[in-house]
Formats: C-alpha cells, structure tokens, sequence
C-alpha cells in the first residue's frame, strides 16, 4: 500500500476498493483528480489521468524518492513503475516492456518521455562518457520523431500520429549502451488533408516559420504556410507551439544524434519539395494533361536533384510494359493529381522510416559480446495509439482499433498469466476467472482466408476494377453469421448505418461504424514505378539510398508488393510476440474532458475510457483471489509494530511464522492465506484495518524515538561541551605553563644584572593571565625595589618613602612632582641663611615645649588668615603639629593644628603650589608654597609625600584629592579655590570672590 497517501486522497489502489463496480471506480478516480493526484494504481499497472498542467512531481528530488524503493513504498508515480522495471531487470537478468496505451490526447507521449528520462537520470553512476552520450541520443531521439510523426489534432497539441517502440539496451552494470526504435502506420494521408482544426506534420510548420532566411531562399519555400495547398488549412489553427524555437531544437537535436549536414539538408529538401507539390495543378488540353505552374518543375528537379524532363515525365506519364513493348500511357488530369498526391505522401512516409532507421544506425549497440562483457538486457518502451471512435472511421481507425484489440488480449493473457503463475510459486490453490475473451474479434480481423483482413486483400487482387462497395458485399455475404459484425443489409432497421458504405464491429471497447470509402486505395497504397526510378535516379546519394527498388528495370518482373493491411497484421503480430517475450508493465493512460481544461472532470467521457481500456476487467482479475499479497520479509517490516511477539524483531523461527502471529493477534486468519514467500490478504477491509493500527502505532513510536533521540542529542552536546571544557583547560594550562616557563627563561640571571632586570621585555600573556601578568610585575617590582632599597644608606630612607608615597597619591594626576630632586623637608633653613638662627631657636623652644621627634616640612607661604586677607607666613610641619609662623617677626608661632586634626590634603593639578590642610573642625589652612630657591621648584608633591608617608607610619588615612576648583571650609563655611593665571602678576596671590577666593599666581 502507498505510503503517504490518506483516504482523503481516495485510494491509492483500486484493487482495495470496497465493491469493484463502474460509479465506485469513477468515484475514486474523479476524486484522486480532483485532489491533484494524477496517478492510480491497479496492482502493478499504473492509471495516468492527463492534468492538462505542469506539476512539480518530475524534478531531481521526485526521482531520488522512488529511487530503488518498492512499488508500493511511494505514492503511486510513473517513476515507481520504471524503477520497478528497471530493478527486475537487474535483479533477474530478463528483458522488461512498459506498455503505454491511451486515446489521443490522454498524455501517452509525455508518460513514455518521463519514463525515459527516469531511467537516464538513475543510470551511469559513474558518469562514463559513452553511456551519457547514448543517454543523451535517445533522449534527442524523441524531440526529432516528435516533429516528424506528431501534429496538432483537435483532442491534442501534440498527437502522435505513428506507434512506436523503443527498445533500450542495457549492460551487465545496468548502464544503456544503445537502444532500438519501431515505428508503426504512420498516419500519412495527413500531409495531403487535414480536418477543421488540425494541422498536418509539425516539420512542415517548423521549416515554414522557424528556417533561416538563406535556407528558405535555397528551397523557394515561402514564410507563410497559407501559400501552400498542403497545409494551409492549420494556418490559422490556434496553438501552445512554439514552430519557430522548435525547429532549432529539432536541428540542434539531429546534429547531437549524428546526422550529417548533408543528410538535414536533404531532410528539408524533401519538405519543401512536398509543400511546392502540394502547388502543383493539372489541366487538359482535349486529350492531353498539362501542368498549369510549370516553373514548380524546374523546382522539383533542383530539390530532387534530377533533370526537370524527368520530373515532368513521372507527373504526366505511366511507363506500361506489355511483354517486350514499353509504352508511355499518359495520365488523366484525376491520375496526375492521384499521383502527385500519393507520390506527397509516399516521400514522407519514406523520409520518416529513414529517419527512424538513421537513428537505430547511430544508436544501436556496437561490438558487443556477450561472453565478454556479460548479457545484454532489455527494456521496451510502446507508446502506441489508443483506441478510436471518431465521427467518420476509416481505414487508419480500423488498423489502431485492431492494434488496441491485439494488446488487449495480451495485456488480459498477461495479467492473468502473471497471477495464475504467482499462485502457482506460492502454492495457493487458482480459481477460474471469467473474464472477455476478445481472441473472437482478432480472429475477425486477422484470421486468414476469413478475416477483414482477407478479405480486404483478396479484393485487391482482383482483376479489373474492384469498389468499395464490392468490399463491403464480400464482408456482408463472408461474415454475415458473425456476433461481433454488422452491416445495413444485415441489419435493414439500423438507421445509423449507410447503405453500401458503412459497417459495425463489436470491439471489446465499444460498437464502432466504419465507413468503407477509400478502403481498396489506402490498403492498396499505389505508387507508381515511374516515381521510384525518378528518385533512385536522383544524383543526391541520401536520396537514391531511400529508394532503392527503383533500380529495377521497367520489363523486370516483381513479386506483388504486399498491402497496407498486411503489413500493419504481420507488424503487429511480431510486436506482440516481441511484448509476449518480456516481462510487461502498464501504463493507462486517460484524457480527462475535450476542453484541455485542468479543471474538469466528464464523467461519461472518462467512464468510456475505462471501459475500452478494461480497466475494471483489470480490477476484477486481480481482486479475484485477494486483493493483497506481500512478502512475509516486507510485510513485517510494515506492521511488525502492532504486535508485541514481532517488535522491535521476532525471535521466531521464520519470517512466515512471525506474521501468522501477528494475523492471530489481529483476529484476521480467516480472511488471510500463506504462501511459500508471500502473505495474500482477501478483502481489503483487512488491509484498511492493519494500516489504521499502524498507524496509531507509528505515532507513539514516532514521540518515543523523539524522546530517544533528544535524549541522544543532549548527551551527544554534553559530551561535546565536557570535552571541549576539557581541550580548553589543558590549552589553557599549556599556555599558562608556556608563558610562565617563558617568563623564567627571560629574568633567569635577573639578580646578576645591574638593573635587576628593568631591561628585560616582559612575553605578551594569554588573554587568561593579563590580571596575573599585572600582579606578576607588582611582585616583580616591589622585589626589584626590596633589592634597591637595600642599597641606600639609612639615612635616606625616610625621603624614599615619602617619595613612594607621594608617587602613589599623586602619579598622573600632577605634572612636575620634584622627584628628581633631593628633598630636605626644612627649607627655612635653606631659603634664607639670614634668619636661621632665629628659626633654629623658636624651633628647638617648640620641641622643648611639644616633644616633637622630627621635622617633617617647612616652607614660606602666602595664606589666607581669619578675617579673608592674604598674608606672609611660614608652617612648619613636625611629626606632632602644623604651625604657622610670622617670618618678620624672628619666625613667632602664631598658632598650631594638631595633625591628628587633619584629616586630607587637597591639591590642583596644574604648576601652582596652592596646598589646602583640611580639618575636622572646618577650619581649612589654605596657602601655597613660596619663596623657593630656584623660584621654579616644586614642593607640593614633596609635601604631599612626607605627609602621607607619615600618616602611613600612624596606621593612619591622609585622604589626597588633586581637583580644581578646590572645595573647602572656612570657618565654617563652604568656598572654592580657583586657580587663575596673569601674565604681570609677580608673587602668587589670593583675592577674595564671591564664591570664595582666586589665586592668581605668574604666566611667565
């Protein structure tokens, strides 16, 4: 049963319909259409119903999904019967055919091209040249028969108007290594007449409207097919063809193939030289026939490479021999234009066989042996015409119909062969099925001395002038007692037949009336011997080679040529042979309504078709024992899930064993029969039933395999994830260990070396370690610094950390921070000698009286006192207070802050020496630093320094803020310090602002 396909879609099969009957056919059939699904199967045959529309189910990824799968493994496709064909033939080492039968217009020929170009696409995995080139050839090969045997009818744009047979050879390896083409009764009397509405070849129109200019010149052909008598009825026929882009196509198509340049061009001279006769008129002058457009001569004779005498000879004149005399018998003006028309037809007819035989000349497989290289296998493709039933039937219509009769007997002979031999190998007991045997009404027609047929030749072969209503008496007095026939005059109240011109035959299909006009003429199918010689004699080599009894002598006595109807008989008869010989798979095909419209669906044309194709016959033969078989292998692949004794795998003994199980478990046993290799299932209720449990099965299997699988794909990305933390660890570890081993590589012999190591480039760190490289260079620094530490005398070691200290409070936030300079601290002493001995004494009484250790700093300042106004001082900073002294009077202490009462400093980050001493108490000291010697040294950072070094030594926070404006308290109040620069100012100075005060200090 075809997977993906739910009874919405109707059923896949009509071998599982509930009641094999007409309207539940229909049903199914008009449903599957109108839900898009085109193709139906009945077992192993394939029902196509023409969409009438391009459908995107033929494209690569439509191919690679029935690409080595079982027929029944895919919804139903044209593919799924070449796969299956294809794989039979590899798997068994036997010739296949794929029948495809049809009316016109129900899409036989575009089914045989999606069939060829499965089997090209699925073959020559290795992409040998050879093969591709024969792949390519007989995939040309249908564009160049397209155009020379189809032509646009009024049920089908592209009707082909032959039957053909293709056989593709394949190698051992299942590769096509050529390939063989038959082609049967070429509908030629259409490239004289055609009906309302038709056109003839579409050659013709591709030559008329698509030939270049120059070559149009060359054959005097016209670009307007209304100029020409042949074919000016399609003129004006409305059409979805492109003649001008085909006709590029078809060349393009004869030159890959492998036909000569001279050999198309001898292709389009024998066209055109059947439009310019299709021109030519004849007259009579008394007892003379003459040629009205005699230059049409002269243009014959170019085209046909012939003398225009001889030309003009063969149209007007019949070569008699009566013993040892040669005679020429002038023709009547009604013989003339009877030859030139069978002349028309006889040329196409002669270049279309040509052209097929060209063909299998450059396809055919060459030096091929089959010890060497393995058996050659075979699959046929038969895209042959359907039956007809027509307003007026004719000779054509009575040959298809008998060519649909002959394979409808086999294909009934097959299909019931095919099942008896199943149950045979299976060992289940055959029951008789009663089914129409049409061999009655082949035997009508083909049975010698009796037949149609027969009789329609023994008719011919009478002396003198034979009718055909003398025909249709011989029928009438012949097969008078026959079921299937019948004739006016047998049938005297039958008002739908014509005396003496019409008669009936009960096909399989359906009754259809023949009309007998013409009947003697078409079998006959004359062509006078004067139109042989004329074109054997042509000097155009392609040309004589297609004629070759020409060269006959005109006293040289010949067998009787045989007739069209024998012909066709024999043809059909080895066809059928040929078919009878191979494994056979179908395709029917069926033409939905007239219109061409995707829409509709006409319930009584279809029924019509299904009837004569037997489709329902097909159902019933294949319903008549059970509706299903599988094997046991497959069919537990399929429900295996139902039961708990085959899922997930049995461990019985056999296969076979296992699905009995299973049809007990389900309770369907009386419904269920066991062969060797298969199960056969009766009623398709059975099936339906299985695949609804299934189905609920799949589901909850399908949510647990989910489960499964999600599971599989967490653990699969935690594995990933563990292992990748693990890659990275180790990298992460390898770098690090690199890029310590590096840096001990680099400051190895770093204590030898006079700056210990301050050279030495640091290795650029892994992203991982820049925290640990900073830390890593603090280490290495402080160790450097411990080193030189300990080479200064004690002595210096104070100005050291307060260097350190000032460098760490003030670094990148204050330019010029006197480090380069020694610091002595007590600059009263330095910066005026004169008054040393006074500032020596007030100091000494000062540690005297406050037990001071050291003094830290002192210096000159202009300050800000109490009541706002700028004055002269001096500090000096000791380990215990801050006082302010007056320097003009012997350096007086004014007054002194305890430096637990200072809690930070504040200083700008420009030149200036402004220093501001905040307390707790709100009282700020606000001065800047002055009277240095040089003027241009920088004491803040020294102070900054010393005074956080010794706070530092406290265990105490000096809190240092570098900001401008400075914010301070001044007795309680908040103010700002703004630092200001002017060009004449001399001395820095402060001045009072209404926010606070401005220190305006030099610009120069």
């Amino acid at each position: 049963m075809a997977e993906h396909e739910s009874l919405e879609f109707g059923k896949a099969d009509f071998v599982l319909l509930d009641t094999v009957s007409t309207p539940e056919f229909m049903a199914n059939l008009k449903l599957r259409f109108e839900k898009g699904r085109v193709y139906t199967y009945i077992g192993e045959v394939v029902v196509s119903v023409n969409p009438y529309r391009s459908m995107n189910i033929y494209g690569r990824d439509t191919i690679e999904q029935y690409k080595d799968r079982e027929l029944y493994e895919r919804p139903p496709h044209l593919f799924a019967i070449a796969d299956a064909a294809y794989k039979a033939m590899k798997r068994r080492n036997k010739d296949n055919c794929i029948v495809i039968s049809g009316e016109s217009g129900a899409g036989k020929t575009e089914a045989s091209k999606y069939i060829m170009q499965y089997i090209a696409a699925i073959t020559n995995p290795g992409q040998r040249a050879e093969v591709e080139r024969v792949k390519n050839m007989l995939l040309k090969s249908n564009c160049v028969l397209e155009a020379f045997g189809n032509a646009k009818t009024n049920r089908n744009d592209n009707s082909s108007r032959f039957g053909k047979y293709m056989d593709i050879n394949f190698d051992f390896k299942g590769d096509p290594i050529g390939g063989h083409i038959s082609n049967y009764l070429l509908e030629k009397s259409r490239v004289i007449v055609q009906q309302s509405g038709e056109r003839s070849f579409h050659s013709f129109y591709q030559l008329v409207l698509g030939g270049p200019e120059q070559l149009l010149r060359s054959l005097h052909i016209q670009k307007d097919p209304a100029a020409y008598n042949y074919i000016k009825v399609g003129r004006q026929v409305k059409s979805s063809i492109n003649d001008a882009a085909d006709f590029k196509a078809v060349a393009d198509a004869m030159k890959v193939i492998g036909f000569a340049p001279e050999e198309i061009q001898t292709v389009y001279k024998i066209l055109a030289t059947i439009l310019h006769l299709g021109n030519m008129k004849f007259a009579s002058d008394g007892d003379v026939t003459l040629i009205e457009n005699g230059k049409l001569v002269s243009v014959l004779g170019e085209l046909l490479s012939t003398k225009q005498e001889n030309v003009e000879k063969a149209l007007l004149y019949r070569t008699v021999s009566t013993g040892r005399d040669v005679i020429d018998k002038q023709h009547t003006e009604q013989e003339a234009s009877y030859g030139r028309d069978a002349l028309a037809k006889a040329i196409y007819e002669r270049l279309f066989c040509w052209i097929v035989g060209r063909i299998n000349d450059i396809i055919e497989v060459k030096n091929y042996d089959a010890k060497v290289h393995g058996k050659n296998t075979v699959i046929g493709v038969l895209d042959i015409y359907g039956f007809e039933i027509f307003q007026n039937n004719s000779f054509e219509q009575f040959c298809i119909n008998y060519c649909n009769e002959k394979l409808q007997q086999l294909f009934i002979q097959l299909v019931l062969r095919q099942e008896q031999e199943e149950y045979q190998r299976e060992g289940i007991p055959w029951k008789h099925i009663d089914y129409f045997n049409n061999q009655i009404i082949v035997d009508l027609v083909e049975q010698q001395h009796k037949g149609i047929f027969a009789i329609l030749d023994e008719a011919c072969m009478n002396v003198g002038k034979v009718t055909d209503e003398m025909f249709l008496q011989a029928l009438n007095s012949k097969l008078a007692k026959h079921a299937h026939y019948s004739s006016r005059k047998l049938c005297p109240t039958d008002k739908s037949l014509e005396f003496d011109r019409d008669f009936r035959i009960r096909h399989y299909a359906g009754n259809v009336v023949y009309s007998v006009v013409s009947f003697i003429d078409k079998n006959k199918d004359t062509l006078f011997q004067d139109f042989k010689r004329l074109l054997y004699n042509s000097s155009n080599p392609v040309l004589k080679a297609m004629w070759p009894e020409g060269k006959l002598s005109i006293t040289e006595v010949t067998k009787r040529p045989l007739t069209a109807a024998t012909l066709f008989k024999n043809s059909m008869i080895s066809l059928v042979e040929n078919l009878s010989s191979k494994e056979p798979y179908y395709v029917r095909c069926i033409k939905p309504n007239d219109m061409k419209s995707p829409l509709l669906f006409e319930d009584e044309r279809c029924r019509h078709q299904v009837e004569y194709l037997g489709l329902l016959e097909n159902v019933r033969v294949r319903r008549a024992g059970f509706a299903y078989r599988q094997t046991y292998e497959r069919f537990l692949q399929r429900y295996k899930m139902i039961s708990q004794f085959t899922w997930p795998n049995h461990d019985l003994p056999t296969d076979r064993e296992a699905v009995m199980r299973l049809v007990q478990g389900c309770g369907f046993e009386q419904d269920v029969a066991y062969g060797k290799t298969k199960v056969f299932i009766r009623t398709p209720r059975t099936l339906f039933t299985l695949e609804e449990q299934r189905a609920q099965m799949v589901q909850r299997i399908v949510i647990f395999l989910q489960k499964v699988w999600r599971g599989t794909i967490a653990r699969l990305q935690y594995r990933r994830m563990r292992a990748a933390l693990t890659i990275i660890r180790f990298y992460r570890r390898y770098k690090v260990k690199s890029y310590i081993r590096e840096v001990a590589r680099r400051f190895h012999n770093v204590l030898g070396m006079k700056d210990k190591g301050k050279h030495v480039k640091w290795p650029t760190p892994p992203k991982v370690l820049r925290k640990f490289e900073e830390a890593l260079q603090g280490i290495y620094n402080r160790w450097r610094a411990s080193h030189l530490i300990r080479t200064l005398p004690p002595e210096d070691l104070p100005q050291v950390r307060a260097k350190v200290a000032a460098l760490e409070t003030l670094k990148g936030h204050r330019a010029d921070l006197g480090l380069q300079r020694a610091w002595e601290g007590n600059y009263l002493k330095r910066d005026k000698p004169e008054a040393v001995s006074s500032f020596t004494l007030v100091s000494s009484e000062l540690q005297r009286k406050d037990k001071f250790m050291s003094v830290l700093f002192s210096c000159h300042v202009r300050k800000i006192n109490r009541f706002n106004k700028a004055e002269d001082r001096a500090i000096l900073i000791t380990d215990r207070h801050l006082y302010k002294m007056d320097p003009l009077k012997q350096y007086k202490p004014m007054k002194s802050i305890p430096l637990y009462n200072v809690t930070g400093v504040s200083v700008s980050p420009g030149k200036d020496q402004l220093v501001a001493f905040h307390t707790k108490d709100s009282r700020d000291l606000i001065a800047c630093l002055q009277g240095m010697v040089p003027p241009s040294e920088s004491r803040v950072g020294e102070l900054v320094g010393v005074l956080a070094s010794h706070f530092k030594s406290e265990k105490r926070k000096l809190q240092v803020s570098t900001v401008s404006p400075i914010q301070c308290s001044m007795h309680g109040k908040k103010c700002t310090i703004v630092v200001e620069t002017k060009i004449n100012q001399s001395q820095p100075d402060f001045t009072k602002s209404r926010s606070g005060y401005i220190l305006s200090v030099p610009g120069n």
